[in-house]
């Protein structure tokens, strides 16, 4: 674990789902990448990761979001992310188009309900 950062997950049904606490940058992204990559199987429908206590997000961080949404749509899943609108990376989401090329919800409940949907 990382000072920075803290993650704990769930699973519910074929969605894998991960709650970031803290903050991701240059220092611990390979942390946070390692440990989202853990959570999906050839099995898993997506990934849901909620961004809602997460209070700082860098460049390695945004590159993170894009090169995790590619690769899973490479395995027909799909990545959403929960960014709690005015947050304090909602604008960093916003700047560098992060929310135009991966589904973004302001609550938990609606990226599960979209990601369910998107899986059938």
């Amino acid at each position: 674990m990382t000072l920075l950062a803290h993650i704990t997950d769930e699973r519910r049904g074929g969605l894998a789902i991960a709650h970031l606490e803290g903050e991701i940058d240059a220092s611990n992204v390979e942390w946070v990448e390692s440990r989202l990559r853990a959570l999906l199987t050839n099995q898993s429908d997506g990934l849901v990761v909620d961004l809602s206590a997460t209070t700082y997000l860098d460049s390695a961080g945004i590159a993170l979001w894009f090169a995790l949404a590619a690769e899973l749509h490479q395995h027909r899943q799909q990545l959403h992310l929960v960014v709690v609108d005015n947050s304090s990376i909602a604008r960093m989401v916003t700047l560098t188009g992060l929310d135009e090329a991966v589904p973004t919800h302001p609550t938990l409940e609606t990226a599960l309900a979209a990601a369910a949907g998107a899986n059938g």
